[in-house]
């Protein structure tokens, strides 16, 4: 069987719980008061896990002059990529920081290094439980490489990504005997619509490399996650942020305190909605069938050694006798004893 071991006696796999992961992602805005009270939050709502990234600005962008064009605060921003990216950087006492505040409270805490230094810099600092590997750097083979080779759980996200490019990142970590892998499920667009998110290919994924499969949803609101770990997703991770107004380019799409509660809530209850292969009554229906199927009656007084016929018989509640399917065993049959009208007809009153 599949399945993973993290700290907090939490495992991801097949037989557990799914792993839900608050992404914060790049939503504290660079502010570690900000980052903790997401954390704070995040735990609140019941994740498993809050997801950071960690960058150097000047490491990953290459052209100065590149802009992003992203929606904030309902209106259009334009700014440059590097300008932003740095906003967001913390230093290593920050993330020290961050990793033992997240020990504090008893969440599990885990990063998205954009290069090897980050994640050689993460690992000098933290016990990094998981290693996540975003779906732009799906086809970066030697960093995957790389990452697998710290026998680390991985958690890769496949957005944009062709089958073969996902057998590629597969297989280029197993390759280091790293067979600790989830495969995220993503679609890179935000917000991800309908007619794009395509589950199924969740399904694939899994069938195609026996894999730990999961979600990495880009949607608003949460039917989608519930789809998927009906499913079998045993990893949702959601955008989260403690308020859609906030500056930055994913406050507007992520999930607000609310929003995540109910999600961590509709999955929970999804998961226990899912139940086993058996096909059977619960305890309570067993009660209920009592009341609610009929069983074989008397139709009128019966006198005993009188002739058992249809019209002597009638089906009516309650359910504590013999189902109208013995009818046919029964017809013909003579009653042993005087029964009484709507009285349950039972094998041993006939003979």
């Amino acid at each position: 069987m599949n399945e993973i071991k993290l700290p907090n006696n939490r495992y991801i796999g097949e037989g557990h719980p799914c792993f839900i992961v608050a992404e914060i992602g790049i939503n504290h805005n660079g502010d570690i008061k900000l980052a903790k009270n997401m954390i704070d939050v995040a735990k609140e709502c019941g994740v498993d896990a809050v997801k950071f990234q960690t960058f150097k600005a000047e490491e990953f962008i290459s052209d100065d002059s590149e802009t992003y064009t992203y929606k904030s605060q309902g209106r259009e921003i334009t700014e440059s990529v590097m300008e932003m990216f740095k906003r967001y950087e913390f230093f290593e006492e920050e993330w020290k920081e961050i990793f033992n505040y997240c020990q504090d409270v008893n969440i599990i805490c885990f990063s998205t290094p954009q290069n090897p230094s980050d994640l050689d810099f993460l690992l000098k600092i933290v016990n990094l439980p998981v290693i996540k590997v975003g779906s732009d750097d799906l086809t970066n083979l030697d960093l995957l490489k790389y990452y697998a080779s710290k026998n680390k759980p991985m958690i890769i996200s496949a957005g944009m990504a062709f089958i073969s490019e996902i057998e590629d990142a597969v297989n280029i970590i197993r390759e280091t005997n790293n067979n600790n892998l989830v495969v995220l499920h993503c679609v890179s667009s935000y917000p991800t619509e309908a007619e794009e998110i395509n589950l199924r290919k969740m399904l694939t994924i899994r069938r195609a490399f026996d894999v730990i499969v999961g979600f990495s949803d880009h949607t608003i609101g949460a039917t989608a996650a519930l789809a998927a770990v009906a499913l079998g997703a045993k990893v949702i991770e959601k955008h989260f942020t403690i308020d859609k107004n906030l500056p930055g380019p994913d406050h507007w799409f992520s999930s607000e305190p609310k929003e995540l509660s109910q999600l961590v809530h509709a999955i929970r209850y999804t998961e226990k909605s899912m139940g086993e292969y058996v096909v059977k009554p619960t305890l309570k229906e067993m009660e209920m069938r009592k009341i609610a199927r009929r069983s074989i009656v008397a139709s009128r007084d019966i006198k005993k050694g009188e002739l058992i016929t249809i019209e002597t018989l009638r089906v009516k509640r309650p359910g504590t006798g013999l189902a109208p399917k013995f009818i046919k065993y029964i017809l013909t049959k003579k009653a042993k004893i005087d029964i009484k009208k709507n009285e349950l007809i039972t094998f041993d009153k006939i003979c």
